[in-house]
């Protein structure tokens, strides 16, 4: 008997992929086979909840599965079921039904996806955008705002296209080229687990965009926001500065050996010309990148507070904040003062936006002088008389006993945390709160913890390949290529790599590299090793002067992710027959 396998709208692709792959397999043992056009089909599995707008099941025998987990458990009495009690199935052509016109076939989406760093959730998310689509048959396009720019770029005309916009960001990014289309705004994570779930609630929930010119549409799509994402918006804007000011900085200590060098030449002494060595100065020295290193430093913690009241205020905010922030680091207040001039600076523009009321002539006078002007000079009376002394005092303290720590045995302790944060959600909030403190760290010019924090952030997915590698048997193919990949990304910084690992096993592989990423953390700082830049991975060691003891960094990584490996492989759980014949049969 030939089966047609037909998913709702409600039921998200990977688990559209393993429910045909579980009929395929019960399908092959009862002599069924599956089919892929419903016209070749005797009876149809209609998998999921709500309706399905494919006209081409109207007058097939149909049999619904609503209880997805009915299906895992036993896919053979599914196809019994469905061979003994389908029925003659109608599609819903009703205009007015919500499920329907989400799955007309004319659909065309543009979105945006941009995460904190840039690199890993943004093309993530992109990629998952468009296999959803695809999947519906509808046209998509992905616009990603990573760390190397605007990629895919949408043009003018696919935008007026568009029947919704899709806007997938951890951070605030500029929509004003979407003023006036539908649009649903969500954050990577969601865009990437709950993909399907996700384009639902787009077509449900999704409202006209209009850029903040009235205090109305201020107030509603500020409040969405919340106090972290204000923050991760500062850090994404500052960290190109940080990795560019510490490489710099870097290689003017690298330049620093060679600034003088010995050269022979000729002089003349007493009408006699004679060889003799003297010291040439190179054309670049330390001096010229210190210099620029320097100033590259100096603007990290403007940049902070500038997009962090960017973020909370649009536009307005951005002169008090990059000016809350330069004052911040002129007082000494550093990155804490930075965030903190940012919100103060963000909040105040906000204020000023919704309670100053001004005639419809001098409207446009606002958000360009009247509410940059006040608020810069609220912000900078407070960073100078209220705000800015203690905090300086705090970050004084704080470097200290960050300088105190690093000469103890109590710095093993640090590194462990930062190490085992940095592993525990891989990309999530706890990750990113690491990560964030060493990138503020970096601008005071702390250079111990972020060693310890991209270390450790590099193990899940090395381990996740050591554990492939040395129980192999314990892995179907599909996640042996998973862990090739893996090496890569783990290599590049990128602790997502072990997102596949954690989704299907969080029990065993969560708790593995905290215990790698802790161990790597805490050698890192134990060894006295530091690093200049926020990013980079393993590539970051071939920039000289980046990583002080390179060799111990790298023994550092090789053993957190080797003991994260090991435990992994030996509490894996072996995989059946039937979930290794699954897996290959998805794969293929």
């Amino acid at each position: 008997m030939n089966i047609y396998i037909a998913i709702t709208n409600q039921i998200g692709p990977a688990i559209a992929r393993l429910a045909k792959a579980e009929l395929t397999l019960a399908a092959k043992e009862l002599n069924h086979t599956i089919v892929n056009v419903v016209n070749d089909a005797a009876v149809v599995v209609l998998i999921g909840q709500g309706t399905i707008s494919d006209t081409t099941l109207n007058g097939k025998k149909v049999y619904t599965v609503m209880d997805i987990d009915q299906l895992f458990a036993n896919p053979k009495q599914i196809l019994i079921d469905t061979e003994n009690k389908a029925e003659i199935y109608t599609v819903n052509t009703d205009v007015s039904s919500s499920d329907t016109i989400i799955n007309k076939d004319t659909k065309r989406i543009v979105a945006v996806t941009a995460c904190p760093t840039g690199v890993a959730h943004t093309f993530m998310a992109a990629e998952a955008i468009e296999e959803e689509a695809k999947k519906r048959g509808w046209w998509c396009k992905v616009e990603t705002r990573g760390s190397v720019g605007v990629g895919n770029e949408l043009t003018a005309e696919e935008i007026a296209a568009a029947d919704i916009v899709i806007v997938a960001c951890d951070i605030e990014v500029d929509l004003s080229k979407f003023a006036g289309k539908l649009m649903y705004r969500t954050k990577t994570g969601p865009a990437l687990k709950k993909t399907a779930q996700e384009f639902d609630r787009a077509f449900a929930e999704a409202k006209i965009y209009q850029p903040e010119s009235t205090v109305k549409t201020t107030q509603t799509s500020k409040e969405k926001k919340g106090i972290y994402q204000h923050l991760l918006t500062g850090i994404s804007y500052m960290l190109p500065m940080v990795v560019a000011g510490g490489l710099i900085k870097a290689l003017s200590f690298a330049l620093g050996h060679f600034e003088n060098l010995p050269q022979m030449v000729k002089v003349t002494v007493d009408n006699i010309e004679v060889t003799k060595e003297v010291m040439v100065n190179t054309l670049v020295g330390e001096a010229h990148l210190a210099q620029i290193g320097s100033i590259a430093f100096i603007l990290m913690v403007p940049l902070l507070a500038g997009y962090i009241a960017y973020s909370i205020a649009d536009r307005p905010g951005l002169v008090p904040g990059l000016v809350g922030g330069f004052l911040a680091a002129e007082i000494g207040a550093g990155f804490l003062g930075g965030i903190i001039a940012g919100y103060f600076a963000g909040y105040v523009a906000l204020l000023l936006t919704r309670y100053i009321k001004l005639p419809q002539s001098m409207s446009s006078l606002k958000p360009i002088l009247i509410v940059p002007l006040i608020a810069t000079l609220i912000v900078g009376l407070g960073m100078q008389l209220v705000f800015g002394e203690p905090i300086a005092f705090l970050m004084k303290a704080l470097n200290e006993w960050l300088k105190v720590m690093q000469h103890s045995t109590s710095v093993v302790i640090l590194g462990a945390i930062l190490g085992a944060m940095m592993c525990t959600d891989m990309g999530g909030p706890l990750n990113k709160a690491a990560y964030a403190t060493g990138v503020g760290l970096i601008a005071e010019q702390q250079y111990a913890p972020m060693a310890a924090i991209m270390a450790a952030g590099m193990v899940p997915p090395l381990a996740m390949t050591i554990a492939t590698i040395i129980a192999s048997k314990k892995f179907n193919k599909t996640e042996q290529q998973s862990g090739r990949a893996a090496f890569v990304l783990g290599l590049c910084f990128i602790s997502e790599g072990a997102i596949p690992f954690a989704a299907r096993d969080p029990l065993r592989v969560i708790p593995s590299c905290i215990i790698g990423g802790a161990i790597t953390g805490g050698l890192a700082l134990l060894w006295e090793t530091t690093l200049r830049t926020p990013h980079g991975g393993i590539f970051a060691l071939l920039i000289p002067g980046v990583v002080d003891h390179p060799v111990k960094y790298l023994l550092a990584i090789a053993i957190g992710s080797l003991i994260g490996g090991i435990i992994y492989a030996m509490i894996k759980k072996p995989e059946s027959q039937q979930e290794i014949a699954l897996a290959e049969k998805m794969a293929s």
